[in-house]
């Protein structure tokens, strides 16, 4: 039977810049509806280990390499053992210098990603390619110190939490694995999507011995101190929804008002909580903001033209669906009772939810919130002229006060500038 041919590959690094969901720090709003200074979140949040019968239709065997818990010094630091997913079901061998398609692990469960990262496993057999998914370290099942419990016990133990040691982890892995294999001639290339974008992009620069090219989807390299503006996000949110529909648009403007206006009666809390079905009592109107904050971020985010199951369960178009909802309303339905109308969508597409449960991370501290509080600062701000979001701006020392306290560490904003740059990018990219 004869071997495919191999392609040539002929690849430079591609960003997009499409901006993660944020859960940021909202100032100047009506009734401080908004005062939160939260870090932003990737789709880790969403991250969980993945049930077997999702997952059958992409083979991969699952690997494991001890990797230093820390790459820059030489201090006698324990080991971990950093989780891979490997697939050579068509990999043209080292004979004929078949690639190497590496996808850079985001923070969280790596098998997550590897069912929900189709392109690769499309392209694959016609490049005659090995597939690589190795997982971020001290998320999934690559936890230093043994566990979760351990790694994440406080600012000592995830210390060692970074976008360069991650990267390090990846170009360990590749390197050794090539070696294995006979395959140091094997190109290598990169793929990945929001944060793992980053990472695919910022190791292309890093390693450019490793890897020949990157493909980084919805990677915001830029959305770092003033380089692009700090309304750009939640710009490109509710256009997503304005361009479905201006009344939708509207309601979602007003809504805020609606909240902090409930909010602020006797039983205000007690009602909102019936009106959007929460299993538990609101405590703060700030809990429920957030939840439908991280709704239409994510739905931005997911927006794709046909079904998925990425983040939740959706129809095709979901923005156009959930807009159908809050404009399609019974008559008489209040500006809250469409909000929930439109939500729903989101979170409960299926019909399966009984109650909605927001306190789904009570302790907040899972690994991108420390990111957040350490290297990954990205400013974010809200436009009232352009935004369906209440106005608010940047607040750098409200951020540097809750990591303070949260983890007490101090945010370096400058830092990621500083080790991958951003700055006239276009003249080194």
């Amino acid at each position: 039977m004869a071997s495919p041919t191999v392609p040539v590959l002929i690849l430079i690094i591609i960003t997009t810049v499409v901006l993660p969901s944020p859960s940021l720090s909202l100032t100047s709003q009506p009734y401080d509806v908004f005062a939160s200074n939260k870090p932003p979140r990737f789709v880790g949040k969403h991250s969980h280990p993945v049930k077997k019968t999702n997952f059958q239709q992409y083979r991969y065997e699952t690997r494991y390499l001890p990797q230093p818990l820390d790459h820059f010094s030489f201090s006698d630091l324990p080991r971990f053992q950093q989780r891979f997913l490997i697939n050579t079901e068509h990999w043209v061998g080292p004979s004929r210098l078949g690639p190497i398609f590496l996808y850079c692990g985001n923070e969280g469960d790596i098998d997550w990603f590897a069912v929900n990262t189709g392109f690769v496993w499309d392209i694959a057999p016609r490049f005659g390619a090995m597939i690589l998914f190795p997982e971020h370290r001290y998320y999934g099942e690559s936890m230093p110190y043994g566990s979760k419990e351990e790694a994440y016990k406080n600012a000592t133990t995830l210390s060692h939490l970074t976008a360069e040691q991650a990267l390090a982890d990846f170009a360990v892995l590749v390197t050794d694995l090539k070696r294995n294999l006979s395959a140091e001639g094997c190109p290598v290339v990169l793929f990945g999507g929001s944060y793992g974008g980053m990472l695919a992009a910022w190791m292309r620069l890093k390693y450019p011995h490793i890897a020949i090219g990157a493909l980084a989807s919805s990677a915001p390299i830029l959305q770092f101190e003033d380089i692009v503006p700090p309304e750009t996000f939640y710009n490109i949110v509710s256009n997503s929804f304005k361009r479905e529909s201006s009344s939708c648009f509207d309601t979602i403007k007003k809504s805020w008002n609606a909240l902090a206006s409930e909010s602020q009666k006797e039983d205000g809390l007690q009602q909102l909580s019936k009106t959007f079905r929460l299993c538990r009592e609101l405590k703060s109107v700030q809990d429920l903001t957030d939840w439908l904050d991280s709704a239409y971020s994510y739905l931005a985010m997911v927006n794709y033209p046909y079904p998925s199951n990425f983040l939740m369960p959706l129809p095709g178009h979901p923005i156009r669906e959930v807009c159908k909802n809050i404009d399609g309303s019974p008559g008489g339905s209040s500006i809250l009772e469409r909000i929930f109308n439109g939500v729903s969508i989101y979170y409960n597409y299926t019909g399966d939810v009984d109650c909605f449960q927001l306190d789904d991370d009570p302790h907040g501290m899972d690994g991108w919130d420390w990111q957040a509080c350490t290297e990954m600062v990205m400013p974010f701000a809200s436009d009232r002229n352009t935004s369906m979001y209440p106005e608010f701006d940047w607040d750098y020392s409200a951020r540097q006060g809750e990591c303070r306290r949260d983890f007490q560490v101090t945010p370096r904003p400058r830092w990621i500038t500083t080790e991958f740059g951003g700055h006239c990018a276009e003249e080194y990219i």
